[in-house]
Order: structure tokens, then sequence, then C-alpha cells
């Protein structure tokens, strides 16, 4: 490690406390600047937040952080030495680790063997197999964590499970600072406990957290002060406890949000219904019987595994229904395949934009002529054209229509994938976590999109992991429970409604309660001060 080491730097009388420092950070790629004058101190047994939109600058300061970037201007200090990593195992052997939402583990290889990879103990000679399950199996249990056996193939763990291999990892490095990307992007609410419990542990014993996320929950749950950055540059950093959700949300975005969850388009009418489902089962969901009218917004809550992402996929023909009757603007209808689905007029926007929804090494026109190239190639010189309003509506970010989609953020990703279904006209709009892993400014252009959506008279029906948005966007809300709709609830119930609903504990409460209050948006299962 000492080739990092550049100079040594007294640490400020009053400011033992700081274990990472960085000054003046800068950085630029083929010319645009994506982070100027950036300036943070990382406190030991701190959980500092890091937030903004997509786009703000938060991954490529992290990277520079790892090791992955160099930065153009400015120092990082690292436990009063400044520092330069030229490659992330330079500052794992540092200390300061992280952990990426994209977990860097190999999944035919066991837990112990992932913790210490190319690090291998070994004993006359040869790898120490024993004695490395033995220090994976410490580590563990000094997190609290004897359910994961050291000796597990990491492919068979749940993401969660890896999740806490990727600790494991950092703290076989003797971490002082632990930067999380996202963690709890593909967590159950049970896992997210897990995770909350294991981050205060690291903390009692003073390391560092840097916690990324766009669940603005878990930000004022967690975290003890909080940094913003916005276009690149540093916004504020402030004490959580002197921030509510709607000044953090006017930080991020540079705007008041008048309402976090727009109301309906005036004028917007329910009509007749568009997509009945009568009985309709597969191997997944058994006995749905459910309507969605032309103007209506109608949420699809329930637990993990309760069958949301099955109904919907049943649906456009991807599990194609067994048994049962679905009525389509009053036809009787049988879909058995996708392709089916979009020339009878529906689409669906999938939970994974990146693994089902885009081609990323092509551009955002190709991907928004995806849908249309394969199923109405007819259309698709027409379609061309109507593109680059489409995504000028979706105000779509990009240096233009031939950039490569995966250079795009995650918010413009997920606006594309809208331009790619806008452009085929649908009828029936069915949206499977249609916010998950976007920034606020980009989660307000969905619900927009949707209420617009449902003014021009199409049906939507969307699946939700997230309360307050199934509550604030929903004009009804279907409750989904081991397979079968479990209740109706009215527009505006509660969340302890919902969720007795999804888990059987008693019945749901009739009646509905007020929204939330549009000067206070809540973000993401509450998000303002607990």
């Amino acid at each position: 490690m000492s080739d990092t080491m550049l100079a040594d730097a007294p640490v400020p009388q009053g400011e033992t406390d700081v274990v990472l420092r960085a000054r003046g950070i800068g950085k630029s790629f083929f010319g645009v600047t994506v982070l100027s004058e950036i300036e943070m101190d990382i406190r030991r047994g701190e959980v500092h937040g890091l937030v903004g939109e997509n786009g703000a600058g938060k991954s490529t300061f992290m990277k520079i952080l790892a090791g992955v970037h160099q930065a153009d201007a400015g120092t990082v200090e690292f436990e009063g030495r400044q520092v330069s990593f030229t490659h992330p195992r330079q500052a794992m052997d540092a200390g300061l680790v992280t952990v990426f939402q994209e977990f860097n583990l190999l999944p035919e290889r066991t837990v112990a063997q992932n913790v210490f990879l190319g690090r291998e103990p070994r004993k006359a000679g040869f790898v120490d197999k024993k004695g490395m399950e033995r220090r994976t199996r410490a580590l563990l249990e000094d997190l609290g964590v004897a359910f994961i056996d050291p000796a597990s193939r990491v492919g068979s763990l749940t993401v969660a499970e890896q999740q806490i291999v990727e600790i494991v990892k950092a703290l076989s490095f003797d971490a002082r600072v632990i930067s999380m990307d996202e963690p709890t992007a593909a967590l159950s609410d049970h896992e997210v406990e897990l995770l909350y419990a294991i981050i205060r542990k690291l903390t009692a014993r003073g390391v560092a957290v840097i916690y990324v996320s766009h669940r603005l929950k878990e930000i004022f749950d967690l975290c003890d002060r909080i940094t913003i950055l916005k276009d690149g540059a540093l916004v504020s950093t402030d004490a959580t406890a002197d921030l509510t959700s709607a000044e953090l949300v006017r930080r991020m975005v540079g705007r008041p949000l008048q309402s976090y969850f727009p109301a309906a388009v005036e004028g917007t009418t329910v009509g007749a219904a568009r997509l009945e489902l009568r009985g309709c089962g597969n191997e997944f969901v058994d006995d749905v019987t459910l309507t969605v009218h032309a103007g209506e917004i109608v949420g699809l809550a329930g637990l993990q595994g309760s069958g949301r992402t099955e109904l919907v996929e049943g649906v456009f023909g991807v599990h194609a229904f067994t048994r049962g009757t679905m009525i389509l603007d009053g036809r009787t209808i049988r879909l058995t395949s996708a392709r089916a689905a979009v020339k009878a007029g529906l689409a669906l926007v999938t939970e994974d934009r990146k693994a089902q929804g885009l081609a990323l090494g092509q551009s955002v026109l190709d991907n928004a002529l995806l849908v249309v190239r394969s199923v109405f190639a007819g259309r698709t010189r027409t379609s061309r054209r109507d593109v680059p309003g489409i995504l000028s509506s979706l105000e779509v970010s990009s240096r233009g229509v031939d950039q490569e989609v995966r250079f795009l953020s995650g918010g413009n990703q997920q606006k594309v994938v809208l331009a790619k279904w806008l452009v085929t006209d649908p009828q029936v709009v069915l949206f499977d976590e249609p916010t998950r892993g976007i920034d606020v400014g980009a989660k307000v252009a969905v619900y927009q999109l949707m209420r617009q959506l449902a003014a021009e008279g199409k049906a939507v029906l969307m699946v939700s992991s997230e309360l307050p948005e199934v509550i604030g966007m929903s004009d009804r809300i279907l409750v989904m429970r081991d397979g079968e709709l479990a209740a109706e609830l009215p527009a505006g119930s509660a969340e302890h409604e919902v969720l007795a609903a999804a888990t059987g504990s008693h019945e749901a409460l009739p009646g509905p309660v007020t929204a939330p209050e549009p000067a206070d948006p809540r973000i993401e299962s509450e998000g303002g001060r607990p």
C-alpha cells in the first residue's frame, strides 16, 4: 500500500473523528464535467447518506473513493494521510471498501472462497480450506449472522445473503469505511431490517458507512448526516435531524414539489372496462377476478412472492393463463405469447429494465423502436418520425438519439423503456415496479405519465412494493396473497390496511383515509422524519 500514499497530512485539531476527507474533487469524461469541487468529511462510526438524482455524480464520486476512477482535481485523505488509489484492491487493502449494487462475487465458489479470493490463507504451501472457513465463520458470527454456511456455494444464496457476503469480505480487509450503493434495491422488508441491524453493528464498532439510496425513508432511518449532490456539484451537508423530506427533495431536484403524487389530469373520466379477468389462473396464480377501466389506475400490492409479477405476466401472455376468461375491450381473448399481447394493445413495463427492458449496447432510437420493429415492422418508418417527440415529452436527457442507452442514468433508461411502449400506442399498460432504482425527479415524471395515460382513456395496472406509491397513485388497490387476490381497497387506504390484507393478519379496515399532505411528500414508505 505504500505506493498509494502520497504524503502525511496531520489531522486538524478537534476533528480526530474524521476518517475520510475529500476536498475539491473534480472529474470529467470526454470533456464533460461530471464532478466539480466536491467536499465531504466522513466520521468514524457514522452512517453518512449520499443522495441526489440520477446523474448527480454519486456513483462517480464513490468510484473515485474505491479506486475505480482517478480524480482530475482535488485530494482524498484517509485516516490522516493523503491517498490516491489507482486500483480497487489498493483501496480495499487500505480499509476503504465499496459494496456496489452489482455484486463482485463468483457464484460457483463458496462463501469462504469469495471472502478470501486472491488472499487465500495457506498451510504447508496449500490453501488452508478449513482455516479459511473458520475465519469466515468468525466474521459472520461477529455480525450476528449464523445462518450462512461458509462452505455454501454463493450462487445458492439469496440476494440478501450475497450482500452479507460482500460486507463480510469488506470486514476481512479490516474496513474502516464501507460504501454501500443502493444496498436494499432487491431486498424484501425483513431483509432490509437485517441490513439495518448489520449496519448498526458496524457503526457501533467505529466503522463508517457511506450510504447511497433513492429510498429516502432509509436515508432518514439510518443516516446521521446527509450530503446532497446535484449536477455534479455539492449542494449541502447537514445533520439528518435538521432536514425534512420536503426540503431534501427540494434541494435534490432544485425546485419545490407541490405534489409528489400528482392528482388525476383535469377531465379524466373512468369509462368502460378495458381489461377483465374472470377466474384466471396458471401455475403461479389462481382464481383471479378483476376489472380495470379506461381512465383508471389500479394498484397491485402484496408481499414478495405473493404473485403480483406473475399475474401481470399472465395478462401479458408470458405465463399464459391456463384457466379462466380474459376479456379485452369487451372481447374474450386468449394470449399465449408477449407478441400476441402487444398486437392486442397491451404493454408491459418490466421490473428489471436492464435485463428485460433494454438492449444496453444499442442506441436510444433503436431501443425506442425495439417493439415496433419486432411486432409492427410496417410501422417502423412512421414510428421513427414519432420517437423524437415522445422522447422530448418524457424529457429524456441524452446526447442524442444515437447515444448508447448504457451511458444514460437509471431514470433516463426507464424513460426510454416507456418510450418503447408509447410508440406502440397501447390501450392497457402494465407497470411492474415502474420507479425502482430511479431518482425523485424521474419518479414524478413516471407518475405524470401514468396520469396522462389515464386521461387518454388507457387502463393502467401498476405493481409496486412501495406502499406510499400504491396509495398515492391508485384509484383502487388490489392486494395479492399466496397467488390469489386477497382484498380490494379504495383509494387513500392506510398502509396498515394494505399490509393487513397482504399478510392476512387481520381484516382490513373499511373506508379511505386522508392522503399525505402534498407540501410534505412522503417518499418511499413514509419518507418524512420518523
